[in-house]
């Protein structure tokens, strides 16, 4: 038995050895209400200059608010991608030279991520009590 062998190893292709069946790995369910601690997401747009965040309704031919970087640029499209054919996932005709000043491209979408929310809102958030007023929280009934 161990001349047939690739290896000399004990228990390496043993015919002592039992089968295990195989069970069904039971199914984790994705849908319902989420858990209180998971983190929410928000859609934010930021600016490709200073890394702000763009307040909600700003007009995209304008300017960053904070840095003055012009929105209507390639660097602020939802299609600019560095590998892809003139670095725009359109089909555009002519090659933009400068990516970061403002052109008239009529395939402009202002590019917005999903960021996880790390703060609670403004109603959300504990009063801050005094430390004595906390101690004698916990005791009340």
């Amino acid at each position: 038995m161990m001349g047939d062998r690739k290896y000399r190893q004990r228990g390496y292709q043993d015919t002592g050895r039992e089968e295990r069946e195989s069970r069904p790995k039971a199914r984790q369910e994705n849908f319902g209400p989420r858990t209180p601690k998971m983190p929410g997401t928000h859609a934010v747009s930021r600016c490709g200059g200073c890394g702000g965040v763009l307040p909600e309704g700003i007009d995209p031919k304008g300017k960053c608010p904070r840095c003055g970087f012009e929105l209507h640029s390639c660097k602020q499209c939802a299609y600019f991608d560095t590998s892809a054919r003139f670095e725009c996932t359109q089909p555009v005709l002519v090659r933009i030279p400068r990516k970061d000043v403002k052109n008239e491209c009529g395939f402009y979408s202002l590019r917005f991520t999903v960021e996880r929310q790390t703060t609670l809102p403004q109603g959300a958030r504990p009063q801050r009590n005094d430390p004595r007023q906390a101690f004698e929280n916990l005791f009340k009934k």
